[in-house]
């Protein structure tokens, strides 16, 4: 049995679910999001709570979809209530981040600006070195912020780059001169 797949969803005030076919829609203060469902896995929308279950779940392979697709349910009600946020530090010398217009304008050390279009759906905002990523679709959020630190990684002796608030830089030390003619 799923630990996680057996918990009810539950739907807070305000938010409506409705099962179309195989696809699952919520709505919410934040958006609608949609979720396509796997044939193997059985979705029951209640009034209050959504229910998550498959037809055998001594089945390995059953019970991984079946807390997956209850952790992706919960993933879509939590996004359109209180929505997702990714914040990205940048350090270096002469590093620069600005929203222009719908795209995000960075300056990261090389010969040329970097502009990302910021995707439907989602909101930028810069404070000085400070980038914070939000919006309801948790996988949107998360994938956006990857690509925009992919564009340049924090290097492990000065860590200049760009990285996750949360993420720890593991540091080397740099290279050690000996001393000459002893």
């Amino acid at each position: 049995m799923s630990r996680i797949g057996k918990k009810p969803v539950i739907l807070p005030a305000g938010v409506t679910a409705v099962l179309e076919g195989s696809t699952l829609t919520v709505k919410g203060s934040k958006g609608t999001l949609s979720l396509v469902i796997h044939p193997l896995v059985n979705v029951v929308v209640g009034a209050s709570e959504i229910v998550v279950s498959v037809p055998k779940p001594e089945v390995k392979n059953q019970r991984a979809l079946w807390g997956l697709f209850r952790s992706l349910v919960q993933n879509l009600v939590t996004g359109v209530t209180d929505g997702y946020e990714k914040k990205l530090e940048v350090n270096g010398v002469g590093f620069k981040v600005a929203v222009v217009g719908s795209n995000l304008n960075m300056q990261l050390g090389f010969s040329h600006p970097v502009d990302v279009a910021i995707p439907a759906g989602l909101s930028v905002t810069v404070e000085k070195n400070v980038i914070t990523i939000q919006g309801a679709d948790k996988h949107d959020v998360g994938q956006f912020a990857a690509h925009v630190r992919e564009l340049k990684k924090p290097e492990p002796y000065k860590g200049k780059g760009i990285k996750y608030s949360d993420e720890v830089i593991l540091r080397k030390a740099g290279k050690v001169v000996k001393a000459v003619g002893k």
